[in-house]
């Protein structure tokens, strides 16, 4: 931490060139940080809204199936980034790795702290919309903070783990890739889990994520706080992860340079 404090100029800097890089030539510039996401949402709205409309319990509103999906899309996009950055940042800095000596735990943090500003934005944009179809937004909006805090420390937990496997073993990447796509429909986004048979509903929360994300459909669809005992289980597992990663890192990081 203390290494990372006095590098805190450069981890800033870093995370303010990677948005210049990342938009650089580009026209709409960070608007792509939302239209891909919004673009998804609007997809599946309208494909499935009339028919999953109706099933969600409390909800008198013709958007009421666009709102779900843009709260749960929003922590999704927030867990995802932070997974697939951190797992990337070592592989895709191996140049600066070998050139310039700088505590390597900077680039994870570099990595999830352009997650967190790009979801940031994101969420204040989605609330927005939600808001004008007709969401019941109020003052539960403050645990929004605390259940993103929630999916930053998994997402960063799993995305360090792997990342410094990935040095060792490039097949985990793609690998990453794909189970997050399963990951993606084991989760309440798209679909309700009233629409899974009752008798296998609560295999749904062996799913961190699931517990998470219904907390944000808690806040922002029915306007009441999540369901603070959900959240242990997350809580517990994103600890884990973190000290795994964390041990992993440190028994392979004189390694690093030499593999990449």
């Amino acid at each position: 931490m203390k290494e990372l404090w006095q590098y805190r100029y450069f981890i800033i800097s870093s995370i303010k060139t990677d948005f210049s890089t990342r938009f650089a030539r580009s026209k709409l510039g960070g608007l792509w940080l939302l239209i891909s996401p919004l673009a998804q949402v609007l997809m599946y709205a309208l494909v499935l809204s009339y028919a999953l409309r109706a099933k969600l319990p409390g909800v008198d509103s013709q958007f009421a199936y666009a709102i779900y999906l843009i709260s749960g899309m929003m922590a999704w996009a927030l867990f995802s980034d932070t997974v697939q950055s951190c797992m990337n940042c070592f592989v895709k800095n191996a140049n600066i790795l070998k050139k310039l000596a700088f505590p390597r735990m900077c680039l994870p943090i570099i990595a999830t702290g352009s997650s967190v500003f790009t979801n940031v934005v994101l969420v204040v944009v989605s609330i927005v919309i939600a808001f004008f179809c007709g969401a019941n937004i109020g003052f539960n909006l403050i645990y929004i903070p605390l259940l993103a805090t929630l999916l930053l420390a998994l997402g960063f937990g799993a995305g360090l783990l792997c990342g410094v496997v990935n040095v060792f073993l490039r097949d985990l990447g793609h690998f990453i890739g794909i189970l997050l796509q399963f990951g993606f429909w084991f989760t309440p986004i798209v679909y309700m889990i009233n629409l899974i048979p009752p008798q296998y509903q609560h295999l749904m929360y062996f799913n961190p994520l699931a517990c998470v994300i219904e907390g944000y459909h808690n806040v922002i669809l029915y306007n009441k706080a999540p369901d603070f005992s959900l959240l242990i289980y997350p809580s517990i597992l994103a600890f884990l992860l973190i000290a795994l990663g964390l041990f992993v890192y440190k028994r392979a990081k004189n390694d690093m340079a030499d593999v990449l």
